[in-house]
């Protein structure tokens, strides 16, 4: 008998009335909203407007969303259209199964074409969204322990997950927690991300490659401990060459970036300074035509200003110099009349 473990939910759904409240599905829509707070933060601070990065998520999230789903079915297909099996629960998400690759890829598709409605540079906007979109990864692992999924090799060490379902083919036990040691993971990627930018200003998208490139790091460890069903191609799991791949595209990307563009972004977000301020009220000051209308006429006042004080100081002066000159010319023009 285990003295210690980490226990599973016994459920991992709740009913408010006839609305079911699945633990699965609050995990990730906590992770979004965790996202996009600390994307708009670093946005900002990069001279962006506030706002932008949840505009841009409202079209990421939903192709993200899409690209997991999609990514899961395609590799895991013989879980919906298999002998036995069910295609409809292919469209079941809060039953868990969304692919972190898949969501990326379609994810970052749906960034793209919300950053070019607004002019903005998507390498920009993916460096400031890296470190939130981990720790939303962080928090979306959890999903995996409320329908206990996603478990390790049987263990006794101390912090071993205790598994006690046996629907879809489980074997209650005490299994490493593999959703817990990615979590963890992820947010140290996070951690890194945000020390890497600070330390060494980086840009250009290398920010994001940074994140790529750490989180395949732990995937690639990770998978190697799991024991769920998977594709093996040549003894590795299919995550495992995938985050292989993925993990030499990032750092060809973070070389060659450097390379080739140097430093970061003088703008990031059309019409915003580098202090953030800009048209529209988000970035808390005037629309540019105002702001140059109203500095045409406050330069037109000080001009006016300055001109009625010269005259004056002028006067005196002026006439105190040409006084008795005048006053003599004119003698001499009444004399010849």
């Amino acid at each position: 008998m285990e003295l210690a473990y980490i226990p599973s939910p016994s459920r991992g759904v709740l009913y408010l009335g006839p609305i079911p409240l699945r633990g699965y599905a609050f995990c990730i829509i906590i992770g979004v909203f965790v996202a996009v707070w600390l994307g708009n933060k670093r946005w900002i601070a990069r001279g962006g407007r506030a706002g932008t990065v949840a505009d841009i998520a409202v079209w990421a999230v939903p192709f993200g969303l899409v690209g997991g789903r999609l990514y899961h079915v395609i590799t895991d297909y013989q879980l919906y259209f298999g002998e036995g099996r069910d295609w409809v629960d292919a469209f079941k998400v809060w039953e868990g199964g969304l692919g972190i690759w898949g969501a990326i890829s379609l994810g970052a598709l749906g960034a793209w074409i919300g950053a070019r409605r607004r002019g903005i540079p998507m390498p920009a906007y993916a460096d400031a969204v890296a470190p939130g979109v981990a720790l939303a990864q962080a928090i979306g692992r959890w999903g995996n322990w409320f329908n206990q999924e996603l478990y390790g090799r049987e263990t006794q060490v101390p912090w071993a997950l205790h598994i006690t379902s046996a629907a879809d083919g489980r074997v209650p036990g005490y299994y490493h927690p593999t959703f817990l040691y990615e979590s963890l993971w992820c947010v140290g990627v996070a951690l890194l991300v945000i020390w890497a930018d600070r330390r060494f200003r980086m840009g250009h998208g290398r920010v994001f490659a940074l994140y790529v490139a750490a989180y395949c790091a732990g995937r690639f460890w990770i998978e190697y401990m799991r024991v769920d069903e998977a594709h093996h191609i040549l003894g590795l799991r299919l995550n495992n060459w995938t985050a292989l791949i993925v993990f030499l595209l990032a750092a060809v990307y973070i070389l060659v970036s450097a390379r080739k563009r140097p430093g970061r972004e003088a703008e990031v977000e059309p019409g915003v300074t580098a202090s953030g301020e800009g048209s529209g009220t988000a970035a808390g000051g005037k629309a540019p035509a105002e702001s140059a209308e109203s500095a045409g006429k406050a330069a037109e006042k000080d001009t006016g200003a300055q001109d009625a004080e010269d005259a004056r100081e002028d006067g005196p002066q002026t006439s105190a110099a040409t006084g008795p000159a005048g006053a003599k010319d004119e003698a001499e023009s009444a004399g010849r009349s």
